[in-house]
């Protein structure tokens, strides 16, 4: 994936993503709704991966075959409302090695702050897709990706619903080397750092939080 940002323009993706703006959304259909997106999201980031060929045997005959190279995928959740985006990818990659890191915006400053952090090993040999739902200032995504990219990884992907132009603008500045697949690139950013026109906040529509 060469590009920087990569806007999914798919019917499916398009139509699933209003359903989710809009206010009426029960936690049931959002969380549905955002599987599946992220299933749609997951067949664009993966459209690249490497393959070699393998010998099988066909009930008719044996022949060589292709199949994944390397090792599992690494997919790394930015909680708390990154286990959506995951769970749907999950579906499609089983077998990819599993990581969290906790992260909180401070709600004056709009910084990351640290409180968990727990990652595969082998990065290094793994292609990392890292999953939040929404890239807003971008500060959350850039501190995720150092921290992914301090336990090694080098091949990593950002998916995420929304993005903000601010938000793509922060992550190019540090990290321009990370390809960024998304659902919509909206608007821009209101006074409290959410994204307009959005959706509200991921986590609590996706949990039933407030």
């Amino acid at each position: 994936m060469s590009q920087h940002l990569t806007v999914v323009k798919h019917p499916l993706v398009t139509h699933k993503l209003t359903l989710m703006r809009k206010s009426e959304t029960s936690t049931a259909s959002f969380r549905r709704l955002l599987r599946e997106i992220s299933l749609l999201l997951a067949y664009e980031v993966t459209r690249d991966l490497e393959l070699t060929n393998i010998r099988i045997d066909t009930p008719l005959k044996p022949i060589d075959a292709p199949v994944l190279e390397g090792k599992k995928l690494a997919l790394v959740s930015i909680l708390r409302a990154g286990n959506g985006l995951m769970d749907g990818i999950l579906e499609l990659i089983p077998a990819a090695r599993i990581g969290f890191v906790g992260l909180y915006r401070d709600p004056e400053t709009l910084q990351p702050v640290e409180y968990y952090c727990k990652l595969p090993n082998l990065l290094e040999e793994r292609m990392t897709i890292v999953v939040d739902p929404m890239l807003a200032t971008g500060n959350s995504s850039v501190a995720a990706l150092d921290l992914v990219k301090r336990k090694g990884a080098k091949n990593i992907c950002f998916v995420c619903l929304l993005a903000s132009p601010e938000g793509v603008a922060r992550m190019k500045e540090a990290h321009p080397d990370v390809p960024i697949v998304t659902a919509s690139l909206d608007e821009g950013l209101d006074e409290h750092g959410y994204i307009v026109p959005g959706l509200g906040d991921a986590g609590d529509r996706m949990f039933g939080t407030k």
